[in-house]
């Protein structure tokens, strides 16, 4: 490594820094805002989006046009409005995805706070899929699950035989933290035997433009 990529690599991580200490500090004053208001409030604020796939090749542009944000919380009170307004993935139509991301991250493989990650996946039969979506999302919001930090949200694909859950984590390359989220999530979800999960770091989503074919780890 020359002397000009440490340096750079040096500043990016005093950034990255700068702003997680920016976003802690603002984290904690929205928190005893909340409290004073006698709400409750979560470690993180949210947000749900939702997109309707249309048929063609992925583009950039093409995809940001119809992601939509549909709704925000920052406490349980307020997940609870809008979990009671989303529709259940059983009535969702076919191509469609919900997400939901920490506030400040787009649910974009090339999002700053995404593209150096991926997620892992998990496919479900249509009768069960709810179930484990709304666990996966109680877990999201309620940081249970280990390395939350590193999570970045999770998403809901309704595909015509299947629904996929998908949870997106920052950073593809630290297998020890990739593996232990894998394991964390199977004993929190309590997976039934027999269900495979498998990994994509989002830069092989990018070149093969897709997001669930092409898995490089499954487990």
């Amino acid at each position: 490594m020359d002397a000009s990529t440490e340096k750079r690599g040096e500043t990016d991580k005093n950034a990255n820094s700068s702003q997680s200490e920016y976003d802690s500090s603002e984290d904690r004053e929205r928190q005893s805002r909340e409290l004073k208001a006698g709400l409750h409030p979560l470690k993180n604020k949210f947000v749900f989006w939702y997109t309707r796939r249309t048929p063609g090749v992925r583009t950039q542009t093409s995809y940001e046009d119809n992601i939509k944000q549909i709704m925000d919380f920052s406490t349980v009170e307020g997940l609870w409005v809008c979990y009671c307004h989303l529709a259940r993935p059983s009535s969702l139509p076919s191509p469609t995805d919900l997400h939901l991301f920490k506030h400040g991250i787009r649910p974009l493989w090339e999002d700053s706070a995404n593209c150096n990650g991926g997620k892992w996946i998990i496919r479900f039969k249509k009768a069960v899929s709810g179930r484990f979506w709304e666990d996966l999302v109680l877990a999201l919001v309620g940081d249970q699950l280990d390395y939350s930090d590193n999570i970045c949200g999770v998403v809901l694909s309704v595909r015509f035989n299947e629904d996929i859950l998908s949870v997106w984590n920052r950073n593809a390359s630290d297998n020890q933290v990739v593996m232990a989220l894998r394991d964390n999530i199977k004993r929190h979800l309590k997976l039934p035997h027999g269900y495979v999960m498998e990994y994509k770091p989002h830069d092989a989503s990018l070149r093969d433009n897709s997001s669930y074919r092409n898995t490089w780890l499954r487990g």
